[in-house]
């Protein structure tokens, strides 16, 4: 059994259920609605959909990522379904790529049927794709790496609940460290050399910046070592309870 096979049962098991199907619909909505209302789409007149489309995207995420992501492993321990995978030939690494990589299609489809703004901007105007492409890469990365943290927390608790308030705090924090209004606080506290340092720790700064089609290489190993380090932990915690 690789994580290939893995990766076919979660997505199967995702789609012929409708909690993926739900998810994605209240994400259309919400996120319509945040770009059509305060994000003033048409008033502003901006193509680029930086500020009124994708900056809503953390907001979000933090909230429907764990949505997706809280039944990664708690089901597994709480049906004692872990175990039994002890008995497959199957490492754990497999397993969870497997199971991060399913979650992660159910979002990579849930930004795909947002096209029909792409094709409005593009009707109305004369947008940069390559600015609005790198956007869509970035709010990928923000959900990806929120999946990360809900899969490393799902490994440590039974209980989906509990799994999902842990999970929606810690993607909190990771957005507001890293927000406007909280770094210009913090810049006022301490040195700008600390201030600079606590806005990269966070989530806003690296997603930002390709929001606006800037492709820096900082910010796509932030991203993939906070994703790395969590599938990493998830494993070392799910191998201690399988021994």
């Amino acid at each position: 059994m690789s994580a290939l096979t893995i990766y076919k049962r979660e997505v199967s098991s995702y789609f012929a259920q409708p909690t993926a199907y739900a998810i994605i619909v209240i994400f259309l909505l919400i996120v319509m609605s945040l770009t059509f209302t305060f994000g003033g789409f048409i008033p502003a007149g901006d193509a680029s959909l930086a500020s009124q489309f994708f900056a809503w995207h953390p907001w979000v995420f933090m909230f429907l990522a764990p949505a997706v992501g809280m039944k990664l492993w708690t089901d597994e321990q709480r049906n004692g379904t872990l175990e039994l995978l002890g008995t497959f030939p199957l490492s754990t690494r497999s397993a969870i790529i497997g199971k991060f990589l399913a979650a992660a299609t159910v979002w990579f489809a849930a930004l795909l049927l947002t096209f029909p703004i792409v094709i409005t901007v593009n009707y109305l105007g004369d947008p940069d794709n390559g600015t609005i492409i790198s956007g869509y890469l970035g709010s990928f990365l923000v959900c990806c790496t929120f999946l990360a943290i809900t899969m490393l927390v799902s490994a440590c608790t039974r209980d989906q609940v509990v799994c999902l308030i842990v999970s929606v705090a810690v993607c909190f924090v990771m957005v507001v460290g890293g927000f406007d209004p909280v770094t210009t606080v913090l810049s006022r506290s301490v040195s700008e050399g600390l201030a600079e340092a606590a806005t990269a720790a966070f989530v806003w700064d690296h997603f930002s910046t390709l929001t606006r089609g800037l492709f820096r290489l900082q910010d796509l190993i932030w991203f993939g070592s906070i994703i790395v380090v969590c599938l990493l932990g998830t494993s070392a915690i799910l191998s201690a309870k399988r021994s």
